[in-house]
C-alpha cells in the first residue's frame, strides 16, 4: 500500500475515533466542532502519508500531530486534550506509515 493511501485511511480512522470521543461532550455548535475536529485529524494522517522526512516514523507523526493540533488548541484554549490526542495519534500513524507503507 502506498504511503499516501495508508495516511488517508489512517486519517479517516483517526477522525472517526475523535468524533466518537466528542459525541458525549456539549458544544455551542456541536456540528461545527465535530466537523473541524474530523478535518484536523484527517489532515494529520494525510500529511504524514504525504511527507517523507529522514526521521523515525513516530517522530514525523509526533511533529505533524502537534503542529496541526496547535491552532485548534489555541482557539479553544483546550491545550492538553487537543495537542495530546494529536501527538499520540500522529505518532501512531507515523509509525504505521513507516512500518507498513512502501
Amino acid at each position: 500500500m502506498s504511503r499516501l493511501l495508508l495516511g488517508i485511511i489512517a486519517g479517516l480512522v483517526f477522525g472517526l475515533v475523535d468524533i466518537l470521543l466528542m459525541l458525549p461532550l456539549s458544544f455551542p455548535d456541536k456540528r461545527a466542532a465535530i466537523a473541524g475536529a474530523f478535518i484536523n485529524r484527517f489532515s494529520i494522517g494525510f500529511v504524514i502519508g504525504a511527507v517523507q522526512l529522514n526521521w523515525p516514523g513516530w517522530a514525523v507523526g509526533l511533529f505533524i500531530g502537534v503542529l496541526l493540533s496547535l491552532a485548534d488548541a489555541i482557539i479553544t484554549k483546550a491545550y492538553a486534550p487537543i495537542v495530546g490526542l494529536g501527538a499520540v495519534g500522529g505518532a501512531i500513524i507515523g509509525f504505521l506509515v513507516q512500518r507498513f507503507a512502501r
